[in-house]
């Protein structure tokens, strides 16, 4: 039986040889960094208009993190690649070879793979803020600001928790392609749909991806039943779901 850290070390190996999960993680940071510059910017040169009839407080920090939803697919499709290689190659026999325990396989996995988004998604966050926030000029707010930081903190443990997610439905699919057919419409079709239909736009808001962005903002949308707090929960519940679903699949199917 290998040790735990030998699987860690060996997961870490995995990932850091195949070119694509690293390109994954750059693109999310580079996106999301980019486009919240950009719409930062749009938004000071544009403010009288962005603002025309708002009564809710302008929060900055949720401005800085616009991009974050292109950054998502980038750190979606790493989760789907970190778990989805091995099944596109057939390594994934070797890998149950060596670690026969595969409940204890599949936490190496995702102990890498979360410390990895966690890391870029950090990096990502506070690079994100500060240069909306230099760019929103007047109109910016600063780190030390009420509930600020924990928004910025907010910011990536959602990209994490959205790596996760996508890890354990790969987990329980075992094809990366299958994973990434039914990851992207879930999160950029079926979502923004539902939350745009009155009848129904409340089940949308219990959705993984909607309630993780309220972990981004300072101040509270009126239409959103719940907070920052009770996303985290949401969202924390549908990655250990997908995590648990992964887990059992592994279990209990050949490789």
């Amino acid at each position: 039986m290998a040790s735990f850290p030998a699987i860690l070390r060996s997961e870490w190996t995995k990932i850091r040889s195949v070119r694509s999960t690293v390109w994954t993680l750059l693109l999310a940071f580079v996106v999301t960094a980019a486009l919240g510059a950009l719409l930062s910017l749009l938004t000071k040169n544009n403010f009288a208009d962005v603002r025309k009839g708002a009564t809710a407080p302008f929060d900055a920090t949720a401005t800085s993190f616009s991009g974050i939803v292109l950054g998502e697919i980038a750190i979606i499709v790493f989760g789907v690649l970190a778990i989805g290689n091995e099944y596109s190659s057939g390594m994934i026999r070797l890998s149950l070879a060596a670690v026969p325990q595969r409940g204890t396989l599949l936490t190496g996995k995702t102990v890498v793979v979360g410390a990895l988004a966690l890391g870029v998604s950090l990096v990502t966050a506070f690079v994100t803020f500060f240069l909306g926030q230099a760019l929103l000029g007047e109109h910016r707010t600063t780190v030390g600001s009420h509930d600020v930081l924990r928004a910025i903190l907010g910011a990536a443990v959602y990209l994490t928790l959205l790596c996760l997610f996508s890890a354990g439905v790969t987990a329980m699919l075992r094809n990366q392609t299958l994973a990434l057919g039914v990851l992207v419409p879930f999160f950029f079709l079926l979502s923004p749909i539902l939350s745009a239909v009155p009848k129904v736009k409340t089940l949308a808001h219990y959705f993984p991806d909607y309630a993780g962005r309220q972990m981004l903002t300072v101040y509270q949308e009126p239409s959103v039943p719940y907070g920052w707090l009770a996303g985290f929960f949401i969202c924390a519940g549908w990655t250990l779901l997908a995590l648990l679903g992964g887990a059992m699949v592994l279990k209990n199917r050949d490789a």
